[in-house]
């Protein structure tokens, strides 16, 4: 079919216009898109500041509770910790029996207040209660115990067997065994780390018929301990 030629100009002058209307709208949806993108890009950050401050929020709060959190203290070993305690003593007495002697020890804890323990013992003597004055050695064992008031202060039961080399009226020797019971109390100060000064008194109360002791006469002790 063939169309009159005013009717072809009709017929592409429409689709000229049509065309232009096209690519108007298109034009016009560009530049739209053109102007949302940024809104969005606006949009997209401000949704997602509040989780970046919650997260910063939640960073500074575990650094402040790490900054401030105290430290943990170092548990000190408790007293009476240590089980096994050595040590010794220096006695004397002095009157008209003169004694001085030394005295090694091993003691255990069996509470951080209870202790018992095993002591030896050698004494030189001095005996002038007779016309003649005599000299000579004496020597044995002890089983003792304590119990500590406070730290410094204890109490000391002791029960001892010493041999002893008497004399009688007539100057002669003889060697005898004698007990002893001796209840008194010390005084400890600490010198440093596990080692102990301390100073004891005791009383014979078992009063033996040979025991160079009158009654309630005092008996003074200065000695040392390590790992009480």
């Amino acid at each position: 079919m063939v169309l009159p030629h005013s009717t072809k100009h009709k017929f592409c002058f429409r689709c000229y216009i049509n065309y232009h209307k096209h690519m108007n709208c298109l034009s016009i949806k560009s530049e739209t898109m053109k102007r949302l993108i940024p809104l969005f890009i606006l949009l997209f950050f401000i949704g997602t500041m509040p989780l970046c401050l919650s997260a910063q929020e939640a960073d500074t709060t575990a650094a402040e509770q790490t900054q401030l959190e105290p430290a943990k203290p170092v548990k000190a070993k408790p007293e009476g910790g240590r089980k096994l305690y050595y040590g010794g003593n220096i006695g004397a007495s002095f009157g008209s029996y003169t004694m001085v002697g030394i005295y090694p020890l091993v003691g255990y804890n069996i509470t951080p207040k209870f202790s018992v323990g095993v002591k030896v013992l050698y004494e030189y003597v001095s005996d002038n209660r007779y016309a003649e004055n005599y000299t000579g050695s004496n020597y044995g064992g002890s089983l003792f115990a304590r119990f500590r008031i406070i730290p410094q202060l204890y109490l000391h039961a002791e029960y001892s067997q010493i041999s002893y080399d008497l004399y009688n009226s007539l100057g002669e020797s003889d060697r005898t065994s004698v007990p002893f019971v001796f209840v008194g109390a010390g005084y400890r100060q600490n010198l440093g780390g596990a080692v102990w000064l301390n100073a004891q008194v005791l009383f014979d109360v078992l009063q033996d018929s040979n025991s160079p002791y009158s009654n309630w006469e005092p008996f003074f002790s200065l000695g040392f301990g390590v790992g009480l």
